[in-house]
């Protein structure tokens, strides 16, 4: 039986939209990337203008960045949990 360590990605963001967008914390000795707080704020202030009035085309854009970033983030911390949750049990 073949396992993929690693999953092939298709694309990656060209860029994220400000440096310093992503941290790294330990949890239960797994790292975790996760969005600074400097970007949640961002992202709170776009949401909520969103649902107030229009966004401009580059705050749409701004937005839709960070979702991506999300979404990468997301995979990345799935992708991680696994492998070690995988090498946990193969330990046993």
């Amino acid at each position: 039986m073949t396992i993929n360590i690693l999953p092939k990605l298709d694309n990656l963001p060209s860029s994220l939209p400000i440096e310093g967008a992503v941290r790294i914390e330990l949890e239960e000795g797994i790292p975790v990337f996760r969005a600074t707080s400097t970007v949640q704020d961002k992202i709170e202030e776009l949401l909520f203008k969103q649902q107030n009035s229009a966004l401009t085309t580059a705050e749409e854009k701004e937005l839709d960045s960070y979702e991506e970033i999300d979404d990468y983030l997301s995979f990345v911390n799935r992708t991680i949990r696994n492998l070690f949750l995988t090498q946990s049990q193969q330990e046993l």
